[in-house]
This record gives structure tokens, sequence and C-alpha cells, in this order.
């Protein structure tokens, strides 16, 4: 596996929220790309970015800052929130992006999906959030009554390759992941790579989620663990190896 150190980026700054809750953020620094450049000296292989209010509010907001992010890191980065038209996709490319997250707009609107497959292949990942099995859309804003097993599979007949599985009720809340849903995400698109993310906060869950055995669960993304010092990424990638 591989592990992902993720930044969150909300007003210009690093930050985590618990179970995605807005109003519920801790900040941990103001200088994203310099975060950025630690996480790659400590060993991280890729880095997972996400621009919140670019979540919430249905357009990117932290483009810039995301583009010195990239260029500090200097290696894969994947990026999400917001990303919901082709001209997004097109400025996120352009600012140096290894991967695109399509969120909500994979449930709203299957034709952008499409089009994105078709433009740009593999680059194009899906993030999935769900809280108890149902999708969430706008940032965990709103629930739905899609179930995530039936979305993972929608998108998997739709071309995609990559799917981010986020279990909206463990995330930051240093509990561990949701095994059962993770390997049930596996199974509901077996031909596509799975990264988890959700509560995962020791190597002792990453030990877990390979013995699920899930040929493609691919990737890890840890956040608050990392931030708070419950870890260290060299430990997380011990335990992926």
């Amino acid at each position: 596996m591989i592990i992902l150190p993720a930044i969150d980026l909300k007003g210009g700054k690093c930050v985590r929220l618990r179970q995605g809750r807005a109003d519920d953020v801790t900040i941990y620094g103001d200088d994203p790309a310099s975060q950025a450049r630690y996480w790659r000296e400590q060993g991280g292989a890729e880095l997972h970015v996400v621009d919140l209010d670019g979540a919430f509010d249905g357009e990117m907001q932290h483009l810039e800052i995301i583009r010195s992010i990239i260029e500090a890191f200097g290696g894969p980065v994947e990026v999400g929130g917001g990303i919901r038209t082709a001209d997004a996709l097109r400025a996120i490319f352009d600012a140096g992006a290894a991967r695109a997250i399509i969120g909500s707009a994979a449930l709203e609107n299957p034709a952008f999906l499409s089009q994105a497959v078709e433009l740009y292949g593999d680059r194009i990942a899906v993030g999935i959030d769900a809280r108890n099995g149902y999708v969430q859309t706008k940032g965990w804003v709103e629930t739905t009554a899609v179930k995530a097993t039936d979305l993972a599979s929608a998108v998997e007949n739709a071309g995609i390759s990559r799917i981010i599985y986020t279990d909206t009720a463990t995330d930051g809340m240093l509990g561990g992941p949701n095994l059962t849903q993770m390997a049930t995400i596996c199974d509901a698109a077996p031909n596509c790579y799975i990264t988890a993310s959700g509560g995962i906060s020791s190597p002792y869950d990453v030990e877990n989620l390979k013995m699920l055995e899930r040929k493609n669960l691919r990737a890890a993304i840890v956040g608050k663990a990392l931030y708070d010092g419950k870890t260290t990424l060299a430990e997380m990638n011990a335990a992926a190896f």
C-alpha cells in the first residue's frame, strides 16, 4: 500500500475537520507549501490535497496555493474539492496535479464525469464520501439516498479506475477505519484501485487494512494522526510495505 499524507485547505491554512464539520476545525499551519515540502522530506511518495472551501462552495478557492503545494512537494499530488466543471479540471491539471478528484459531481452530473474520463483517462479519480453506507455530497453537508456501493459500481462502469473512499463518521476521530465498509467498497468495484480514508491513525490500522486481502486496496490517506503526532509518516510507510 501507499500512504498519502493529507493537506486540507480552508481560508488559506492547513486544517483538519472532525467528521467533515466546518464548525469543528483545527488549524495546523498557515504555510501549506512548507507543509507539503515537509511531507516529501519525511518520505511521502504521493500527496492528497483537498480544497475544503471549494467543496463547500462548489468552486475551487485555493488554486494558486495548490499550485505552490504541487511545486513544493515535487511528486505526484492528487487534488479534490470543488472540481465540477471542465474549466476547473483544466485549471487543476495546468497547476501540475497528477490526478483530479471528482466528488459531488460524480453523482450529480454523470455527463461531466464521462467527459472528464474521455479527456483525461486514468488521471480522473472519484471521491466517494459516505456515512452509514450512504453517499454524502457538497462537503459532507447533504446525505443522499444513494448507497456508496452502488455509486462505486456505477463509476467503475463509467470508466473510472480509481476511487477514494472516505467514511465520514470515522474521519478525524482517530478511532480506526471502517473495515467492513472498506471491504464492501473494494468488492463493489473490483477493477478500481481503492484508496481508504477516514480514521486511519496508526500502523495497526494499516496492518488491518492489509489483512482485508483486497488486491485493489491500493492506498490509505492519513491526516490528523500525523498532525497530532500520534504516529509518523515513517512508521506508517513501514507498516504499508
